[in-house]
Order: structure tokens, then sequence, then C-alpha cells
């Protein structure tokens, strides 16, 4: 399981950075315009699935405000929704593909202190500052409080805090600048 998991990471970052401009939010806005009479759907899918790759949520979500520039409230909705789908998907995942074991009996005492600092009351400000930051993927920190079992609705609400503030930004001022920028 987890080969195929590392193997369909491998692949699609591998595409990602050989062609870094086919995931342009210009690029993925022309994709999802396709399904027209199910593009929210799509749009919620494409949200939900993109954890489980790596794959930034920053195209997507500025593909969302062009798709929709009307209607940024949805976009953050659907957004935060997909995103919060996919993180809940990658701490459990994390769990099934076996990420506990292996650094628990790689290093059970680093692997102690890791929960300690995600279980500590700063370990909220960590995740939520974590999703936050827009230059490392919210995705990895979810498969560390998968694997040392942070609480759940601590790690969960921490997310959602970091990615609705960003989210918010892109939304109401990357959708402005990238209509500035065409």
């Amino acid at each position: 399981m987890i080969g195929l998991w590392l193997t369909l990471i491998v692949v699609c970052v591998g595409y990602y950075v050989a062609n870094p401009s086919a995931f342009t939010a210009e690029k993925i806005a022309a994709f999802l315009e396709r399904f027209q009479g199910a593009i929210w759907l799509v749009y919620l899918i494409f949200s939900i699935l993109r954890g489980i790759t790596l794959l930034p949520s920053t195209p997507l979500v500025l593909a969302g405000t062009m798709l929709f520039p009307g209607q940024p409230l949805v976009v953050l909705a659907v957004s935060m929704t997909g995103i919060l789908l996919s993180s809940t998907m990658i701490y459990y995942f994390s769990d099934l593909l076996g990420f506990d074991e292996y650094f628990e009996s790689r290093n059970p005492d680093l692997s102690h202190k890791i929960k300690a600092k995600l279980e500590h009351p700063l370990g909220f400000l960590f995740v939520a500052g974590w999703a936050f930051f827009p230059l490392v993927p919210t995705d990895l920190v979810c498969y560390v409080a998968g694997t040392t079992r942070m609480n759940f609705i601590k790690f969960i609400s921490a997310v959602a805090v970091g990615e609705v503030i960003l989210c918010s930004i892109y939304i109401f001022f990357g959708g402005a600048f990238v209509n500035y920028m065409r």
C-alpha cells in the first residue's frame, strides 16, 4: 500500500516539476470549465484529491476565483471543505499506510517528542502557522499529526484557522491580482 502511494506521489510531483505551466490557475480554470454542469462538484473533488498527491492548493483556489469571480464566499466554502476533507483523509491515511509504526520503530524518542510538541498548547499554533505559511505544504503537517496521533479536533481546528486565513487572502486579494495581471 505504501509503495503504491509513494509511486503516485512521485509521479504527480514529477509531472508537476516537469510541467509547472500545466498547473497555473488559468490552466486549471480552463480544465474545470469543461465540466460546466457539475463544475462545483468537480471543483470539490479536485480540492479533496489533490491533498493525497501533495500538490499545492494555491493554483486550485486561484482557479476558483477566476471561474467564479462573483462568488468569493462560495469559493471559500468549497475550497475549505475540500481542504478539510483532504486533511482528514491524510491524517487517517498516515495510520493506514503504517507511518506511525514505521516512525515509532525507527526512532521512538523523536516520535514521542514530536507528539508532545503537537499536544502541547502551542501545538495548535504550530499547525495553524504551518497551514497558513504558503511555502510549505499543509499536507505534510497532516501526515505528521496523523502519525503522532495528535488530537484530531485540535488538529483539524488548527488547519481550519490557518487555511481560512490563507485562502481568504488568495480569494479576496489573489483573484484581484490575477485579474489585474491578465
